[in-house]
């Protein structure tokens, strides 16, 4: 609401805490809100997803991943009623953009890397977009509009949730939400290029400061091993291209 100017009625947040049973993050009421998420969107809408949570890695049983698993993220009531899978997502809040309509999603939880399933991985070693799975045929049109997604690490990987002391302060929360936190306040107008490579820097600097706590350190072997990724539906200059969520 400061930095991007989101107007409180178009915010909507499911916390555990949240009073109100349609606003606890149940897999009822995040499907829910992807359809309020989605729903009316026409060319100029900015959408935001942000989740913070678990995410783990099961079998892929459609064979569309080339790794054979599909990441899903966890609803409270997951034990009960099962994950939320990428393909699942990817049918709810990528499929339905209309043209001119941009989704930025930030997805912090362990194995998020391709959560939204999107095709084209950015390759920040190499400086250049990969397909990391066989475009479907409904990819293959330009109809829709672009989603970006910014995820904690590789589907591979785990994402900390620690006690970060990047920069002067300290933020409760999981690593790479408490980065992107201060980059984004420091510097609203970012490429996502640039947006990327300070994510990873601030990382691995908090490593090196030993802003883990003890039992993190030994989980880890005293390494935040996670490497956050960005991916999106379609190819785009990551350096021209600026973090705008208005």
């Amino acid at each position: 609401m400061d930095t991007f100017t989101f107007p409180e009625e178009g915010i909507r947040v499911l916390t555990e805490e949240e009073p109100e049973p349609d606003f606890v993050p149940t897999k009822k009421n995040i499907q829910n809100s992807f359809k309020w998420l989605v729903e009316d969107c026409m060319a100029g809408d900015s959408l935001v997803f942000y989740f913070s949570g678990h995410g783990v890695r099961q079998f892929d049983f459609d064979s569309d991943e080339s790794d054979g698993f599909d990441e899903a993220i966890c609803p409270v009531d997951f034990v009960e009623v099962g994950t939320i899978t990428d393909d699942e997502i990817k049918s709810a809040i990528v499929r339905p953009l209309k043209k001119g309509v941009t989704l930025n999603a930030v997805v912090d939880a362990c194995h998020s890397g391709t959560v939204l399933d999107l095709p084209y991985v950015y390759n920040r070693k190499a400086k250049k977009w990969e397909i990391s799975n066989r475009l479907s045929e409904d990819e293959k049109h330009t109809d829709r509009g672009l989603a970006i997604s910014i995820a904690a690490c590789e589907d591979r990987q785990v994402a900390a949730d620690t006690s970060s002391c990047i920069g002067k302060s300290s933020i409760n929360g999981g690593a790479m939400t408490s980065v992107l936190i201060q980059i984004v306040k420091k510097n609203p107008t970012i490429t996502y290029g640039k947006l990327l490579d300070s994510i990873h820097e601030d990382i691995e600097e908090a490593n090196k400061e030993g802003c883990l706590p003890g039992i993190l350190k030994r989980m880890l072997n005293n390494f935040l091993s996670q490497k956050p990724q960005l991916s999106a539906s379609k190819e785009f200059n990551v350096n021209s291209r600026f973090l705008i969520l208005q």
